[in-house]
């Protein structure tokens, strides 16, 4: 992972002195709040997408013609996190109280709106860092078009935890719009920033989609087998909201009628930490983790045989990005 490691720290410092530099204003307030889970960290995992593409494609000239891109996608993707928190009722994010639990619903709901207008100032920011026009507007437009994905997805997501009759299926469609479409936008902006074909632009595309299923299919089981002191979030908690994950879904389609009734019984926001205990244990002896762990692994593999398809301007990206489809499954956080 040397490759990934030392473009993972590049990136993450260019992305934060960028977003140091970009995202200031009054009320001091909304900004602190709006900054908050960024400056808790995370793995920068999508502006390095972007910029690793852009790299591999276009050389270092794209990669700095990416860079409001990567800013822009980073942006979206936190406001997603603290929307995302208000809706689950979350209390903690990568180790520290999530915006609404230290300012409120209504201001965390302010920070996440002001972050979704950054992202689209920064992205349109992208052709004064010499991005022509044409493919500037296109930028923006993918931009949008991801954005209504992810909301589709959240909405799927949040209908399935009332559902039980959720198919495999149903879970790919869902993880793909919520968590896969936002990765995938990443790669294509990426390679539009080299100045890719369309062919090209969709074959990194595809990487970016099976890398964030691949990615989502990890966090699933994390959430279940995960050490929160490693994770930076509760376990169980999306046993205690009846989350369709895969390691469940797979799972559940193996107990008998008289299993899931009582399956059903021990998750849920009434379910006690024993109980909880209890339905990680079947998942995990029914066969959901090892299942969605070999799918995840599946993926991942399709993925780094696009990457390898590529003929590179910079080989060291083009590692990088190779490294960072097997990442995704293998990491522990």
């Amino acid at each position: 992972m040397e490759h990934l490691t030392r473009l993972s720290k590049r990136y993450s410092m260019l992305i934060d002195e960028y977003l140091r530099e970009k995202l200031r204003g009054e009320p001091e307030v909304l900004y602190e709040a709006s900054l908050h889970i960024i400056k808790a960290g995370g793995k920068r995992l999508r502006p390095l997408l972007v910029l690793a593409t852009a790299r591999m494609l276009g050389g270092v000239e794209a990669e700095a013609r990416a860079l409001p891109l990567a800013a822009a996608v980073e942006v979206l993707h936190n406001f997603t996190l603290i929307h995302d928190d208000i809706m689950d009722q979350d209390d903690f994010r990568r180790g520290v109280p999530t915006v609404h639990k230290v300012w409120g619903v209504p201001m965390a709901i302010l920070a996440g709106d002001l972050l979704f207008a950054y992202a689209y100032k920064l992205a349109g920011e992208a052709a004064d860092s010499g991005l022509p026009h044409a493919e500037a507007l296109r930028a923006l437009r993918e931009m949008t078009e991801a954005i209504v994905r992810i909301s589709e997805g959240q909405a799927m997501d949040m209908l399935m935890e009332a559902k039980w009759d959720v198919g495999i299926h149903d879970y790919l469609k869902m993880v793909y719009l919520k968590t896969g479409s936002l990765i995938e936008l990443s790669t294509r902006l990426g390679a539009i920033s080299a100045g890719a074909g369309n062919e090209v632009v969709s074959l990194m595309g595809e990487y970016g989609k099976l890398v964030g299923v691949a990615f989502q299919i990890k966090d699933d089981i994390l959430g279940i087998i995960g050490d929160p002191r490693v994770t930076g979030k509760p376990v169980y908690n999306d046993l205690r909201r009846a989350k369709k994950t895969l390691p469940l879904l797979y799972a559940y389609s193996k107990l008998s009628e008289e299993e899931k009734r009582e399956f059903r019984s021990l998750i849920g926001g009434e379910a006690t930490e024993e109980e909880l205990s209890r339905a990680a244990k079947i998942i995990e002896e029914r066969g959901g983790i090892s299942y969605s762990l070999g799918l995840a692994r599946e993926l991942s593999e399709r993925a780094v045989e696009i990457v390898k398809s590529m003929e590179p301007a910079d080989v060291e990206a083009k590692k990088a990005l190779e490294e960072l489809a097997v990442y995704v499954v293998e990491r522990e956080k």
